[in-house]
């Protein structure tokens, strides 16, 4: 998992099937391709180099660009960073284990040093319904107070200081997993290592700290310039808490499938051609519930299926989460339309206030259709 996925997964919490699937490390891409629903989203390769490109000219000259940045936008009025004034430690570490616990020495080392640093993807982990997720911010800065920004570096632009909100907004969800997973290391900072130490002294020696505003930096109007902004994700922060602790355990979703399901596409030597049936695919992937909802298409590759069967089984969620909330207990469509055709609306009240507000809206319907006998009928 990332933390793009777990912010989209942290946005739709009921949906076992992108738990399990992203717990299990499948790639949904591949498996939505071989179900022949692909998926119709992502990045181009040129706006992926050329993200990358911006990157590298922020990060320049040591991050010291990046971090001056931070500082103005701060306002605080302490001191700039000067000259060499900012460290960058070494994080490289063999596998995911050993960048995680080469990081969380970094920040230890650069918080009790009480200087710049800036730690260029660094690596951090997050327990997620019970399976560790590893996440790589693009950079996090360490104050000279102790205190800790993630970074998140875009390459849509910020004209005239505002960015579109959408996407400002999804930056916010996907830091706030960044800020979830450094508040555990965080938590480490100040306990006193294994064999010795006073926990007190050590803690009033580290009082390391994440900040709930985070650095965005995107291009300045639509050149490669960087401009960057404060976003406070403390609203995010919360909602992604709450919503990761409700997962449901990824042991607890992989107990109740049939025994043997799996969800391998049985690629060709090559690894290019899955050679697996379409039809066992579909029955391991619906053997895990979904919650679809619209907003998964910009989310999910596997969305593009999921709305396929939400449709067939005539699902309300297909309509998205603001219908399906309003009409409370009728979960599909053929029972909406049941209970909006079931009786006349001056009929006594049912009770039911989804029900009742249906049979007003077809007699209403019905009612303009008779005012215009030319008029043909929606279907």
């Amino acid at each position: 998992m990332d933390a793009r996925a777990l912010a989209a997964l942290a946005a739709n919490p009921g949906c076992r099937r992108r738990a399990l699937l992203d717990g299990a490390g499948v790639d949904k891409g591949a498996l939505a391709q071989a179900l022949g629903a692909p998926a119709n989203f992502g990045q181009s390769q040129f706006a992926h180099q050329r993200g990358n490109s911006f990157e590298a000219r922020v990060k320049a000259d040591g991050g010291a660009d990046l971090v001056r940045l931070l500082h103005e936008r701060l306002r605080d009025g302490s001191e700039p960073p000067g000259p060499g004034a900012v460290a960058t430690p070494d994080l490289t570490a063999p596998g995911p284990q050993g960048r995680t616990a080469r990081t969380a020495l970094a920040l230890r080392e650069a918080t009790e040093a009480g200087r710049w640093a800036l730690l260029d993807h660094p690596m951090v982990s997050l327990d997620v319904a019970g399976s560790p997720a590893f996440l790589e911010p693009d950079a996090v800065v360490v104050h000279p107070d102790g205190s800790w920004t993630v970074v998140e570096i875009k390459s849509f632009p910020m004209v005239d200081g505002s960015a579109d909100p959408a996407k400002v907004g999804a930056a916010a969800r996907q830091s706030a997993v960044y800020t979830l997973a450094l508040e555990r290391v965080a938590s480490m900072i100040g306990e006193p290592e294994e064999g010795g130490g006073d926990a007190t002294e050590t803690a009033s020696a580290s009082p390391a700290q994440v900040r709930h505003q985070v650095l965005l930096v995107c291009p300045k109007d639509f050149s490669n310039l960087p401009t960057a902004e404060l976003v406070d994700v403390r609203k995010q922060l919360a909602v992604t808490r709450r919503q990761l602790d409700r997962l449901t355990r990824i042991e607890e979703i992989a107990a109740a499938l049939p025994e043997g399901t799996t969800f391998d596409l049985r690629l060709t030597d090559d690894g290019r051609i899955p050679t697996r049936p379409v039809e066992e695919l579909t029955a391991a992937v619906d053997a895990v519930d979904a919650a679809y909802a619209p907003e998964c298409l910009s989310t999910c590759e596997l969305a593009a299926h999921c709305r396929t069967r939400s449709r067939a089984a005539g699902q309300v969620e297909a309509l998205g989460r603001g219908v399906r909330g309003e009409l409370g207990g009728l979960t599909t469509v053929d029972a909406v339309l049941t209970a909006a055709m079931g009786g006349p609306a001056d009929e006594a009240p049912t009770g039911d206030p989804a029900v009742d507000a249906l049979r007003r809206a077809a007699a209403l319907r019905a009612e303009a259709l008779a005012s215009r006998p030319e008029a043909v009928a929606c279907r």
